[in-house]
């Protein structure tokens, strides 16, 4: 029997807390629940888990500074819940590190299909053809497709949210083909309904900063006027087993 899948909620309005916890238990997920962030650092050090619902407007340190910090050091998939709902909010925190962002107040369907999606991405890579199952190595840095890794040209390691190595991925998969912001939506995370255009413009600048600072020259992502963009580092394959 699988083991459900353990979503942390930091959440410091108990009603709304208990809204989400009754839902998402409703549909087989087990969930903890976290007033603040001292709470949910004590529950990260002693359980597994395997996504964060992260508000933003919590007593001490903000969801923003949590996510940041977060993302320094993790990889655990977060989608923001927060009735900062305005598009500059949304951005900020993409720009941070989290996944997803659902305004409130919201649909508990629509939390439970953005969940759902991202878990998805997560296990599936959220890649269509020709996604592959082995490593991709180009200039001195290897991706682990299997593993969903990231090393650069010292060997260390370069943590990357799941929606930024997906589309690592599809980019670098797709090396030398110019990719519309629409495709990029369509192969990393259109499929779920959980993204758009500016979503992947905060990756893409995501990842060049992580890549610039591995040592990766910023052209390894082009930009195409009015087309969209382009991996331009020739990239070899090293197919694994399936």
């Amino acid at each position: 029997m699988r083991t459900p899948s353990h979503i942390l909620v930091v959440e410091d309005d108990s009603e709304i807390g208990l809204l989400i916890k009754r839902h998402l238990v409703a549909n087989d997920f087990k969930v903890t629940l976290a007033r603040d962030g001292a709470e949910m650092d004590r529950l990260l050090a002693s359980n597994r888990v395997d996504l964060i619902l992260l508000d933003l407007m919590l007593p001490g340190e903000d969801g923003i500074s949590i996510c940041r910090r977060l993302r320094a050091s993790s990889s655990v998939p977060i989608i923001i819940v927060s009735a900062k709902g305005e598009d500059i909010d949304r951005v900020v925190g993409l720009e941070v590190g989290a996944d997803d962002y659902v305004p409130k107040p919201f649909n508990p369907r629509e939390l439970i299909a953005r969940v759902r999606a991202l878990f998805r991405r997560v296990e599936l890579g959220g890649l269509a053809a020709p996604a592959s199952n082995g490593r991709l190595t180009f200039e001195g840095w290897q991706m682990d497709c299997r593993l969903r890794t990231l090393h650069n040209g010292e060997h260390a390691l370069v943590s990357l949210t799941p929606a930024e190595f997906n589309l690592l991925q599809v980019l670098a998969e797709r090396s030398g083909r110019v990719l519309s912001r629409e495709q990029l939506v369509e192969l990393t995370l259109g499929q779920f309904g959980a993204t758009n255009g500016r979503n992947i413009d905060i990756l893409i600048s995501r990842l060049r900063s992580k890549l610039e600072a591995g040592g990766a020259a910023y052209q390894y992502i082009r930009t195409v006027r009015a087309g969209g963009y382009e991996f331009v580092a020739p990239v070899a394959r090293d197919e694994q087993p399936a």
